[in-house]
C-alpha cells in the first residue's frame, strides 16, 4: 500500500507537470493605423518574436496571430516607426486591438555621384574602374559557400582561431546566444517571415529576432569570411542564411 501512494503521487506530480508545460497556442487580432491622419495601414509587417511568426495587415489594417500572453509582436513599415507590443491577458479576452504607428521625420541627404574620368586610352582606364566585386556563390552538390575574388585559406584559421579566443565576437555571440540561434530554423519555416526578411536590408528585424545590436551584424559576418560588398549589398535573408551557415560551422569545429 505505501508503494502504491508513491506510485500515485509520482504519476499524479508528472501528470500535473505536464498539464502545466503544454500551453495551447491563442489568436489575437487587430487593426493598425496611421497615427497622424487614422487612416488604415495595409502591408504592416507583425512578427511575434517569441514564436518566430509573421502576418501582415490587409487593406483594412487588420491581422490576427498566433500569440501565447507576455509574447512580444514587432510591428514594422517602410516610413514608419517600429513597434514593440506586449501580448496581455486582456488582449486575448478581448481579441481585438487598434494599434497607432507614427510616421518617421526622414531628411533626405545629399548624393553625389561621380563619374569615371576617362580619357579614351583603354591601357590608363582600364586600372581607373573597378573590374572585380567579391560575390557569395554555391557549388551544387557542396553544402560550403565561396567569396569570388577572396583567398579562403585563412577562413578556416578565423573560424577556429574565434572558438579558442574567449574574447573573440564570434566566440562571444555563438557561445553566448544559443537560444536566439535556434531561432534561426524556425526562420526558415514560417514564409510571412521569410518573405519580409527577402525584401529588407536594414538589419532591424533580423536584430530584433535574434535578439543583437545590429551593429554586431558585420562583424560577425567578417568572422565568418564574408566580403564587405556581400555584406553591404546582401538582403537580410540573405544575411539570415549566413549567419545560420556560421553557426552550423562553428558548431562542427567546436565539437572537434
Amino acid at each position: 500500500m505505501k508503494y502504491f501512494v508513491v506510485f500515485f503521487l509520482l504519476v499524479l506530480s508528472l501528470t500535473s507537470a505536464s498539464a502545466q508545460e503544454v500551453i495551447h497556442s491563442q489568436k489575437v487580432t487587430g487593426y493598425l493605423y496611421n497615427d497622424n491622419t487614422k487612416t488604415a495601414l495595409a502591408n504592416v509587417n507583425v512578427i511575434n518574436i517569441n514564436k518566430v511568426r509573421g502576418a501582415r495587415t490587409d487593406s483594412n489594417g487588420y491581422f490576427e496571430i498566433d500569440v501565447q500572453p507576455s509574447d512580444t509582436l514587432h510591428l514594422s513599415l517602410l516610413g514608419f516607426q517600429s513597434l514593440r507590443v506586449k501580448v496581455t491577458n486582456d488582449w486575448i479576452k478581448n481579441k481585438v486591438a487598434k494599434i497607432f504607428l507614427t510616421e518617421k521625420a526622414i531628411a533626405l541627404e545629399e548624393v553625389v555621384i561621380r563619374p569615371f574620368n576617362l580619357t579614351g586610352y583603354l591601357e590608363v582606364d582600364s586600372k581607373t574602374i573597378p573590374t572585380r566585386e567579391n560575390y557569395r556563390y554555391s557549388i551544387s552538390g557542396l553544402t560550403s559557400g565561396y567569396e569570388a575574388g577572396q583567398n579562403s585559406a585563412g577562413a578556416f584559421g578565423k573560424v577556429l582561431g574565434s572558438i579558442f579566443n574567449p574574447a573573440d565576437m564570434l566566440y562571444n555571440f555563438f557561445g553566448k546566444n544559443p537560444k536566439e540561434l535556434k531561432k534561426l530554423k524556425e526562420m526558415k519555416k514560417d514564409d510571412t517571415v521569410r518573405n519580409l526578411l527577402e525584401s529588407k536590408f536594414d538589419r532591424e528585424t533580423l536584430g530584433v529576432l535574434l535578439g543583437i545590436d545590429v551593429k554586431d551584424i558585420p562583424e560577425i559576418l567578417q568572422r565568418c569570411n564574408y566580403s564587405e560588398s556581400f555584406i553591404k549589398t546582401a538582403n537580410d535573408l540573405q544575411i539570415m542564411d549566413a549567419i545560420s551557415g556560421c553557426y552550423e560551422e562553428y558548431k562542427i569545429l567546436k565539437k572537434r
